[in-house]
């Protein structure tokens, strides 16, 4: 599981920058650098944070974050749909931040 890597799709996806990242989960701009290099393993508890300053579910987190070997025995078809519809939602989720302010 890399949910460093799941973080840094996710926050480039919505265009965030770490600092603000940072600031909306209330950790330090170099944990999470740290994390995105999968240099340290956030807490449970972390990753609701960041998920919620990211304005998406954990679940799409954890489903991202997940390497081939975890998903090994679902269908490559299915896993690439999810996958799909996953990052469409982060990026539907950013769209629909940005009409809101």
């Amino acid at each position: 599981m890399n949910v460093g890597r799941a973080i840094r799709l996710c926050r480039s996806q919505k265009s965030i920058t770490q600092k603000a990242l940072a600031e909306k989960a209330g950790i330090s701009v170099s944990y999470l650098s740290l994390l995105e290099q999968n240099k340290r393993d956030p807490s449970i508890s972390k990753i609701r944070d960041i998920a919620i300053a990211l304005g998406i579910p954990a679940s799409i987190l954890f489903f991202l974050a997940a390497d081939e070997t975890e998903l090994s025995g679902l269908d490559p078809g299915l896993i690439d749909r999810l996958a799909s519809t996953a990052l469409g939602f982060v990026h539907e989720s950013g769209r629909a931040d940005k009409m809101l302010l």
